[in-house]
């Protein structure tokens, strides 16, 4: 059986980016772990299960599985995760991977081994910023020179006001698209396109909410599992 592991933010993951991918990979029998840094249960971010800005069947859809999901609600530390005991580490974004999962030692070895080992990961929209942070065996920055798609700055000016604090009144501690850049990363948000998914090897990487699903997509063609194969 595929197995996944889900790493999700106890600081606010965005809900879409979460429940898309866990639900298409469940659809195709992949079986999934959730962790989070602490081993507490992932948080929502309120925003993205706010009718006014998602719509009212996105709203209601996410903060039920939100609520209800016992692998969302029973989550194992990122310390006691072995990359190689999954064929993929996802990573749903929000804002508040910034301070969390960007920031843990665990998660950033969780991405290193899955894609210098057999497996892949999927890293989408502000948790793109991990890759500003994670260093491969050799000590360099495991995106350098590789392309990648994530949550741009031009969507971010919308967001945050002149001194760079959120809307909630706390401070962003700083823009994924300008440290993944710093970090060696070739940056491509094609804002032109209606969604943005990056295959760079074996690490998968998404630009935001609207690109959920087709990253959900993307990751299964990438492991060579359908759901017609997990109905067989």
């Amino acid at each position: 059986m595929t197995r996944a592991l889900f790493v999700v933010s106890e600081e606010g993951y965005w809900g879409e980016e979460c429940v898309e991918p866990l639900e298409t990979l469940s659809d195709a029998g992949v079986e999934i772990t959730v962790a989070t840094p602490s081993g507490g249960p992932p948080e929502l971010d309120e925003t993205s299960a706010d009718p006014d800005e998602v719509g009212e069947e996105t709203a209601e859809h996410v903060r039920e599985v939100h609520e209800n999901d016992e692998r969302l609600n029973d989550p194992i530390p990122t310390a006691e995760a072995d990359a190689s005991e999954y064929d993929t580490v996802v990573f749903p974004g929000g804002h508040g991977t910034e301070w969390d999962v960007n920031q843990d030692s665990d998660a950033r070895r969780l991405l290193r081994d899955a894609v210098e080992g057999e497996g892949k990961a999927l890293v989408v929209c502000h948790a793109v910023g991990l890759l500003a942070f994670a260093r491969d065996s050799d000590g360099g920055f495991i995106v350098e020179g590789r392309d990648v798609t994530g949550f741009p700055n031009e969507w971010e000016e919308e967001i945050v006001d002149e001194n760079d604090v959120m809307p909630t009144g706390r401070k962003l501690p700083y823009w994924v698209e300008d440290e993944v850049e710093v970090a060696g990363g070739n940056w491509d948000a094609e804002l032109d396109q209606d969604t943005s998914v990056t295959v760079d090897g074996d690490l998968l990487t998404a630009r935001g909410p609207g690109s959920s699903s087709a990253a959900a997509e993307t990751l299964l063609d990438e492991l060579g599992v359908s759901a017609a194969e997990a109905e067989e």
